[in-house]
């Protein structure tokens, strides 16, 4: 695979990450029963809504961002080893917060789809970066 086709498709995969978990999900969030009363007290899924807390979920939109640009910008080996440890990053967080939600008897169909999709495209993005062809 050429190196710039490889770049585009890890590229796309972060966007699609930051779309469609952390916008999509978060927007669909709340059309379920209770979570807008929830966040205006001042909590989200039982975790009080803080100014850390607050920047740490916008962190899991930025990031993805920012990774779509350095997966273009960044040099081929600086690239292959930001996307692999960034990618492996989310891959557990994202794992962790699916055990969370099964240990909690709380995981609707909405949030297990978007779960999955948030584990598999860093998990694309982890496999296509191990698989950069080597530079002459």
């Amino acid at each position: 695979m050429e190196t710039l086709a490889l770049k585009v498709r890890i590229a796309v995969l972060w966007i699609f990450l930051a779309v469609c978990f952390c916008s999509a999900g978060f927007i669909l969030n709340f059309y379920e029963p209770g979570v807008i009363e929830e966040i205006m007290s001042g909590k989200m899924e039982g975790t009080p809504i803080t100014e850390g807390f607050l920047l740490f979920m916008y962190l899991f939109w930025l990031i993805p961002m920012i990774m779509a640009f350095l997966s273009i910008a960044l040099k081929d080996s600086t690239n292959r080893l930001a996307n692999m440890i960034v990618g492996i990053l989310f891959v557990i967080f994202d794992i962790v917060h699916l055990i969370m939600h099964i240990a909690q008897g709380n995981l609707p169909l909405v949030h297990l789809v978007g779960i999955i999709f948030s584990i598999v495209a860093p998990a694309l993005i982890v496999w296509y970066a191990w698989k950069w062809p080597k530079q002459d």
